[in-house]
């Protein structure tokens, strides 16, 4: 899957927030001044042809929806992050990630129990 451009994320961020809509309820989302009206009926139509957006027809309506999950997007661009920055070492990007952000103590506590979450998780398998 191809990463998404900017102006195809931010069509996608307001579709996943919404989960269905018409074409003028996706440019509802966007905070003036909005894009024209034709351009985001461009960019979806460009975006329904690459398989990103689905669409049920109502009449001469289309009611479009992500056929993408945001979770699946995410996962995929993640995997090409740790593989192109951290020869494909999910620690390497932990340690740069740990190291390299301002966490506070809590947050810190909470990943040490997703951690150990998974750990004990992986031990039942």
């Amino acid at each position: 899957m191809k990463q998404f451009s900017k102006s195809e994320l931010q069509i996608m961020k307001y579709l996943w927030a919404i989960e269905k809509g018409f074409l003028k309820d996706i440019v509802d989302q966007f905070p003036d001044p909005a894009p024209a009206y034709t351009t985001i009926s461009t960019l979806i139509s460009r975006m329904v042809k690459k398989g990103y957006i689905g669409f049920e027809k109502y009449g001469r309506d289309k009611e479009y929806y992500p056929k993408i999950t945001k979770t699946e997007y995410f996962k995929n661009h993640f995997k090409e992050i740790v593989s192109g920055f951290f020869n494909n070492s999910s620690s390497q990007f932990a340690s740069f990630f740990t190291k390299n952000s301002d966490l506070s103590l809590e947050e810190l506590r909470e990943l040490e129990s997703i951690l150990q979450e998974k750990i004990k998780d992986k031990k039942q398998q």
